[in-house]
């Protein structure tokens, strides 16, 4: 598939100090200062850099892997090597590509990625919609927009990480986010509604294809499952110049907003649910999911353990001691209770193994790491039975781990371990939920991660650019990473978007950077945000 860049003039920039303004420039770079010798000579720093324009080739139009160039003019004995310490990523905004498959506000993203490539980030994340890229027809891509972004990435000196986003973004048309999944899954949906997840309120959820029903032809003729391969292998064929050069990780998304988990509660809420206390839906009544339960029960003899999920559940806000099934000494921890619980939990892990086994396949003898990401749901972590992690799909209570199982399975399949919450702290979260604890939550699965010995990439809940929120990154990243032999730690920001480039939040940032690059990094020590006459906030607004 031929695929052209559309053209965008050469954009260079130089920045040079001499003099007084050099002498300023060293003050502020801590470990130059000290050496007489660079404060007082007259010298000159220059870094130069150069985007250029991507026209399409006589022959028809592609994009090179070799398009354009980013070089660095380094004098003074300076180096821009990246320092062993934990590489720093940026994820990039939603809307980054149309839905007609073209790049947004091309020109800002230039000047982004420069501005992050100078802070010392070490690339970028870039979610690949399903419902943008196999849009309107089964087998038909459009990935155009995504390689104008990674050929960017890759003239910029960026690595990428790319997630494929097998699920529904947003709340709606009205939702400037608004990302539905591909208009022939959602006719599909229409003809069989038991296509999409159900509560027993008959609530459907159309953020992402029913589990219930991965290996059955439901759409067109193939299963869920056969359709994400298809798309994955299609990726892996139109990226092949980038894949291990540029594009080094493939996230595969597993579930609503990416993560392994039922839709328990709309993933639009996820981020103020320590507000609302929100126990969650068990997600097990459309007609797939009820007929393997029907099933599981059958087996055992239990019949009437297969016609739907627990009662006693109470409401969305209800506190889960004034539930029969949630409460401390609740009908959670009796026969009937666990056999369900482990089959809800069983399907969600049978689900992302059966991706895992297709993408290890797929990327196989490709230097590209694969990744998994698993849900934060911490508001009721304080509790005995933990009931919001219950309806999500973790079977994880004060008496079992829910998450030892799915590490495990991460691990044999070589994918690395994606979690969120690594910015939250209890003290500021027990103000308002005493139940909740992400820091807890965190700390099991990052112990859980230590002892399966799988490598993490860590990212935040909320787009917070305080330093407390990032001494509370660093915190949590060395909890994992201290006293391993080889610790395997990076941390995607989430994202970048009007805030981000805003004069004290980019400060802040390329602090951050420094301190997980071990700041040993040049790029970062540049505190390009100072440059004012790149004038970061200005030109990246978005």
């Amino acid at each position: 598939m031929a695929i052209a860049s559309p053209s965008v003039p050469t954009f260079f920039a130089s920045f040079c100090c001499t003099g007084a303004e050099c002498t300023r420039f060293f003050l502020r770079s801590p470990s130059l200062v000290g050496n007489r010798s660079h404060r007082t000579r007259r010298c000159r720093l220059t870094i130069s850099s150069g985007l250029n324009s991507s026209k399409p080739s006589d022959a028809g139009g592609h994009v090179s892997p070799n398009n354009g160039d980013f070089q660095y003019e380094l004098q003074h004995g300076f180096s821009a090597q990246r320092s062993k310490g934990s590489p720093v990523f940026v994820t990039l905004p939603v809307d980054v590509v149309s839905s007609s498959g073209e790049v947004r506000r091309w020109k800002t993203m230039v000047q982004s990625f420069r501005a992050i490539a100078l802070a010392g980030v070490e690339g970028v994340v870039m979610e690949v919609w399903w419902g943008l890229v196999e849009r309107e027809e089964p087998r038909v891509y459009n990935w155009q927009g995504y390689m104008e972004i990674v050929a960017l990435a890759r003239r910029c000196g960026l690595k990428v990480r790319v997630v494929m986003a097998f699920h529904q973004c947003g709340t709606g048309p009205g939702d400037p986010s608004w990302i539905p999944l591909p208009q022939w899954v959602l006719e599909e949906m229409d003809r069989d509604p038991d296509l999409a997840f159900s509560d027993r309120f008959g609530t459907r959820n159309t953020e992402y294809i029913s589990l219930g029903c991965d290996i059955l032809p439901v759409l067109r003729g193939r299963s869920p499952i056969q359709t994400y391969a298809d798309f994955m292998r299609n990726f892996r064929d139109t990226f092949k110049p980038f894949l291990g050069l540029t594009i080094t990780v493939i996230q595969v998304g597993m579930g609503p907003a990416g993560e392994l988990r039922y839709p328990s509660c709309p993933s639009h809420k996820l981020t103020w649910a320590w507000r609302s206390y929100e126990l969650g839906e068990f997600q097990c009544y459309d007609k797939y999911m009820l007929a393997s339960l029907n099933a599981c029960a059958r087996e055992i003899g239990m019949h009437e353990w297969g016609n739907g999920g627990p009662i006693g559940t109470g409401n969305l806000m209800h506190n889960p001691e004034h539930t029969e099934f949630f409460r401390s000494n609740g009908s959670w921890n009796t026969p009937y209770g666990k056999f369900f619980l482990e089959w809800y939990s069983r399907m969600l892990l049978l689900h992302g193994e059966r991706i895992c086994k297709e993408a290890e396949t797929i990327f196989r003898g490709i230097e590209v790491r694969t990744s998994a990401k698993v849900a934060g749901i911490h508001w009721h972590y304080g509790t005995q039975s933990h009931p919001s992690e219950l309806t999500a799909g973790y079977y994880n209570t004060s008496i079992r781990d829910g998450y030892l199982p799915i590490v495990r399975m991460f691990c044999k399949y070589g994918f690395t371990l994606c979690s969120t919450c690594f910015e939250m702290q209890d003290a500021d979260e027990k103000q308002r939920n005493p139940v909740s604890s992400p820091e807890g939550f965190l700390r099991q699965l990052l112990l859980t991660a230590r002892i399966c010995g799988i490598p993490l990439e860590g990212e935040n809940s909320r787009a917070r650019l305080d330093d407390k929120s990032f001494q509370q990154v660093l915190k949590m990243s060395n909890f994992y990473s201290d006293g391993l032999e080889k610790p395997s730690f990076s941390f995607n920001f989430v994202r970048m978007d009007k805030n981000f480039f805003e004069y004290d939040n980019w400060v802040r940032f390329t602090r951050f950077v420094r301190q997980m690059s071990g700041g040993n990094n040049f790029r970062a020590k540049l505190e390009f945000g100072r440059v004012s006459s790149m004038k970061v906030g200005a030109a990246c607004a978005y």
